[in-house]
């Protein structure tokens, strides 16, 4: 099958591990703009040095600039483009559509891939990745094979799909925990993994720890599906973890059947998982690393590291020896589309026998030790004269010590400037208060009185419709995956016949859906926007305002340029985590359960958790945001984010908002007065 192996380079060592034992392609980072920011990482001369080493063994070689990006940094990332294109790197791997932007205009030639930190589990998703000019995405861990078999069908570009390594308990992009609670963001490159501690669930231990996930066994199965890329997580990992996922990916890329042994051993969270590739999404999902596991991983390291103490030999060269009387002799090698000629001794005339084809292509075939393998051997001999085997073995060892060096070459790319965005005035702020109401039961008397009112999918009907007008906007659903796609375009279709005018997305995939079905488009707090090109560029992808990511500080986002309407939230419980698999579900499924349902951490606090339609579910903070009673600059309107509040309570957040009043109770300023990491 012709599927692409790629493998985590958290370090040369690991890089080296995943060349030869069979990767495909590397992901890497460098030291600034990636997501394994505590990873050992490349910087510049190391990254041509590992970028050398795989262009020498046709492996290529992908970088991860998949964070969010603040606009003290562009020119910082402006020099990381620079970097990366005089290294000849062959695609980035990108999150903010600000970094996309600047890569489009300023290297082109770089080929953009997006990462899962983009949060694409639908085909609208993808399509929408294609519409902004991305060769290939890294869908959503949480997808099915049914769901992934869909969007290959329904797209052009590549889809690169997790085979193995951790699982996050949240969607990748959508998870604020770390950020909230320690200050540490994902969206950063600095998660803390708070996930791995104790939540508990009940009397259940661990409920936002999962296993890690093994789809090894269903490579073939993905393949027939179209995907184009088999992604190995763990550029945190060890070079024998890396050692043993790549080959077992190689065994079953083969048709073998691959053997997890190692692979199980090495590392482990009380054993793999596949429950969301195959449907499975339940309480055998979840686990933790155990002291079992620990001591089986320190059993195999020796074993696995022999493996890829050698080279690999894996690409074919052709090589032709020419003995001609009273010239040096010559050896050709070729690997199709670089070539290398080596001159050797005069032979000598043969006192018993010269030297014969058998002779050759004995010495020819000792490629060991090196990339290469023999390809197709020939030989133009006078068969009176004789050429040593060690003299035939050291020009093929000259030979294939040029054509590694030249196929080792850089070959850099151009960039054509530093980009420069529009220069926009400041727009004149006048902050008003929106609502967001979680049910219709919250609406109260007097909420007209909102400048915008917010509300799901599944709460919005004609009444509302009429009431509200212009007022009102369509929440689209967080994650919508790909056999739901058609059923939100019916119900949406039949909102807007009704007379509904706006929506709200939080993804990529929900904005062009909207656009296509002719809504006036809001974006929302899912968007990760903490830049001023990312505002404008939404803008011009056609949002009318936008929620900022409730992880940029006060100062950053009062300065962020543009023209564009923005906005923060001000109020509210914040969702820190979403989930397909609720960590809450009991061991009978969602069997009565009331939509709402609680996890504890390991002092006792407590954490609400919402099932949205039985799609998805979202983790809130312990206690809410409050603004109220601060001052905000440069912001179009503050959000109040009501979830489980009652009408009451809504109605007096409200007042208290307009009054200035503090909060009456615990509450917490978030991300908006620190900075981010």
């Amino acid at each position: 099958m012709s599927v692409e192996i790629l493998a985590p380079a958290g370090g040369m060592q690991q890089l080296t591990a995943a060349v030869r034992s069979g990767a495909d392609a590397v992901y890497l980072g460098t030291k600034a703009f990636n997501a394994r920011r505590n990873a050992s990482n490349f910087n510049g001369e190391a990254l041509r040095e590992a970028v050398a080493y795989c262009r020498g063994r046709g492996v290529k070689v992908y970088v991860t600039v998949n964070t969010l990006v603040k606009d003290s940094e562009h020119e910082a990332l402006y020099g990381e483009i620079q970097t990366l294109a005089d290294c000849g790197i062959d695609a980035v791997l990108v999150q903010d559509l600000a970094a996309a932007e600047m890569f489009r205009v300023c290297c082109p030639s770089i080929p953009l891939h997006a990462s899962t930190q983009m949060a694409i589990h639908s085909l609208e998703g993808v399509l929408a990745a294609e519409d902004l000019g991305f060769k290939r995405v890294v869908l959503a861990r949480e997808l099915s094979i049914e769901e992934i078999a869909k969007i290959c069908r329904g797209c052009s570009i590549e889809t690169e799909v997790f085979v193995h390594g951790a699982l996050c308990m949240s969607v990748s992009g959508e998870c604020f925990l770390s950020s909230i609670l320690g200050g540490r963001s994902g969206n950063r490159g600095l998660c803390a993994q708070p996930c791995r501690l104790d939540f508990r669930a009940g009397d259940r231990q661990y409920a936002l720890s999962l296993k890690d996930m093994s789809h090894i066994s269903h490579i073939a199965r993905l393949a027939d599906a179209g995907v184009s890329s088999l992604k190995i997580e763990g550029r945190m990992k060890r070079p024998e973890y890396v050692a043993a996922a790549v080959a077992a990916c190689r065994e079953a890329v083969s048709g073998g059947k691959a053997d997890l042994t190692n692979l199980r051993a090495v590392f482990s969270r009380g054993g793999f998982t596949d429950g969301y590739l195959t449907g499975r999404r339940d309480l055998t999902m979840f686990g933790r690393r155990t002291e079992e596991d620990v001591k089986a991983s320190a059993a195999v390291l020796g074993d696995i590291s022999s493996g890829y103490r050698n080279e690999l030999s894996r690409i074919p060269v052709d090589m032709k020896l020419t003995i001609r009387e009273n010239a040096n002799s010559c050896l050709e090698v070729t690997d199709g589309s670089s070539g290398i000629k080596i001159y050797g001794d005069v032979p000598e005339r043969a006192n018993v026998r010269g030297t014969s084809r058998e002779d050759v292509f004995k010495s020819l075939s000792k490629t060991g030790g090196t990339p290469f393998l023999p390809g197709r051997l020939a030989a133009d001999l006078d068969p009176t004269l004789i050429l040593a085997q060690s003299k035939i073995n050291s020009m093929r060892k000259e030979a294939l010590e040029k054509l590694l060096e030249k196929r080792s070459e850089i070959i850099p790319k151009t960039v054509t400037g530093p980009y420069i965005p529009p220069v926009v005035g400041k727009h004149e702020v006048d902050t008003k208060l929106r609502v967001r109401l979680q049910s219709g039961k919250q609406l109260y008397e007097g909420i007209d009185a909102a400048d915008k009112i917010y509300m799901p999918l599944r709460e919005i009907n004609g009444a509302l419709i009429s009431e509200f007008g212009d007022k009102l906007i369509c929440e689209l659903p967080r994650l919508t995956f790909p056999l739901k796609e058609q059923a939100l375009e019916t119900a949406l279709v039949n909102l807007r016949d009704s007379g509904l005018k706006r929506v709200c997305a939080e993804n990529i995939g929900a904005l062009r859906l909207a656009r296509r079905l002719g809504f006036i488009t809001h974006g929302g707090f899912g968007l990760n926007i903490i830049n001023s090109l990312s505002l404008m560029k939404y803008k011009s992808l056609g949002l009318e305002d936008a929620i900022l990511s409730f992880e940029i500080n006060l100062a950053d986002a009062a300065d962020l340029g543009g023209d564009s309407q923005r906005g923060i939230i001000s109020y509210g419980y914040l969702p820190l985590m979403i989930f397909r698999n609720c960590p809450a579900k009991g061991k009978n499924g969602c069997f009565n359960c009331g939509g709402t349902a609680e996890i504890s951490d390991r002092r006792g606090a407590r954490f609400k958790i919402v099932c949205a339609d039985r799609e998805y579910s979202v983790m809130h903070n312990r206690v809410p945001l409050y603004l109220g009673d601060k001052t905000i600059n440069g912001m179009d309107f503050r959000v109040l984010y009501y979830t489980f509040e009652s009408a009451g309570d809504c109605r007096k957040i409200y007042n208290d908002h307009l009054s200035g009043k503090p909060y009456e109770g615990e509450y917490t300023r978030g991300l908006y007065y620190r900075k981010l990491l």
